[in-house]
């Protein structure tokens, strides 16, 4: 507390919509290079820094590509020369780029991308879900869902910061549900280009930087030879990771006051909880809204917030949800014929809670899809199938659609 005092902190207060708060952290964190191709429900953030360049508020490459793919291309090999670069997409336009997303986490490029979550194509569809970001959680990105905008705007420093740290060095994918975060408004506080200087290093690739004076090789053909032993160091750069996320925000709070109890997730009513819901995005205020009515009501209910997804917070997840005596995971995302049929949340729960001895009972509930709104009543059904489930009620199926046609 004593560094946030000697420095002014916090510059001023806006009204912003998620997207604008985005570019403003891009401003922030003095980024190089801007390469974008935009699509809805992101484009808002490169209109908005392609007017704070105009304006002469940040001196950045602002390069217009041809397509989803280039744009990434551009991000991917300004980060190898020693650029901070900035790119992102939504839905189709992430998985038109998926072979750079692919190559730049191989190569461990620590790019940052927003990606808007949106609904994947076909039908034509723009509203939010999940998939889109999701389908990169096994490629060696570090993932993160934002909340509010104010979060989003923190997410990019703190973003950055882990992804730029030499023990990590891996790509940055900040996930924000579609027009939920996106386009809606939030009073935003923005801190000084100085603390964010004191928070966030320049970017320094050191030895592993592309530059004639530095002959290295990038993305080499191995096969056989040494893919093992890339993806081997892969593994431990994702493993490193959570004691540098855990530095950075322990750093971020030093700074800016203590804006974040723990990094991985929060928790909401849960200290005296035997029954929780569990879920990613925006589905926080519906949820934390009927908690606290059902809380009204006598029922010992809470809601966790999980904000980072890769890496997956394991031993710290499984401390918490273990106290509870029931566990709803909310799936805003689709995992046609996976195991029990369930959503991806539901799986990477289930499995970490699978060493413990006495496991709490599990429901998932998939929802939200297409951008459809999920009630406070929505949330209230939930809560009320995961105490069945409690009680030891097995008459409801594992997994629940929520808000759908019958």
């Amino acid at each position: 507390m004593a560094l946030a005092q000697e420095i002014q902190v916090w510059d001023r207060e806006e009204l912003l919509t998620g997207c604008q708060a985005v570019a403003q952290a891009v401003r922030l964190a003095d980024v190089d290079v801007i390469s974008a191709y935009p699509i809805r429900p992101y484009t808002e953030v490169m209109d908005s820094l392609s007017k704070i360049i105009a304006d002469g508020q940040l001196d950045a490459e602002y390069i217009i590509a041809d397509s989803e793919h280039s744009q990434f291309e551009i991000a991917k090999h300004a980060s190898a020369v020693g650029a901070r670069s900035f790119a992102g997409s939504s839905g189709t336009g992430w998985m038109y780029g998926f072979e750079a997303l692919v190559v730049a986490a191989t190569d461990r490029l620590p790019v940052l991308f927003l990606v808007g979550n949106r609904a994947l194509d076909d039908p034509g569809a723009f509203g939010v879900e999940h998939n889109d970001a999701l389908a990169i959680r096994d490629m060696g990105w570090l993932i993160m869902w934002a909340t509010t905008a104010q979060e989003a705007l923190e997410h990019v420093l703190i973003g950055y910061r882990i992804a730029e740290d030499k023990r990590v060095r891996m790509p940055m994918a900040l996930a924000m549900d579609g027009a939920f975060l996106t386009h809606s408004q939030h009073m935003v506080k923005l801190p000084t280009g100085d603390a964010v200087r004191r928070y966030l290093p320049p970017y320094d690739l050191g030895e592993r930087r592309l530059h004639p004076d530095n002959p290295i090789s990038i993305a080499p053909q191995v096969n056989e030879d040494w893919v093992m032993e890339l993806r081997r160091q892969n593994w431990e750069a994702a493993r490193r990771a959570k004691q540098v996320i855990a530095e950075a925000y322990q750093e971020f709070n030093g700074i800016f006051g203590p804006r974040y109890a723990a990094p991985y997730f929060t928790e909401y009513l849960t200290d005296d909880a035997d029954t929780v819901l569990v879920g990613m995005g925006t589905v926080a205020m519906p949820a934390r809204t009927a908690a606290r009515r059902l809380r009204d009501q006598g029922h010992k209910v809470g809601y966790v917030n999980l904000r980072w997804f890769r890496p997956f917070p394991s031993e710290e997840l499984r401390a918490c949800l273990e106290r509870f005596k029931a566990v709803g995971v909310i799936d805003r995302d689709f995992a046609h014929g996976s195991p029990d049929s369930g959503g991806v949340l539901l799986h990477e729960i289930r499995s970490c809670l699978y060493p413990l001895r006495e496991r709490p009972a599990v429901r998932n509930f998939i929802t939200g899809l297409g951008g459809r709104d999920i009630s406070i009543g929505d949330c209230s059904r939930m809560f009320e199938i995961a105490m069945r489930a409690r009680d030891g009620d097995t008459a409801d199926e594992l997994v629940t659609w929520i808000g759908v046609r019958e």
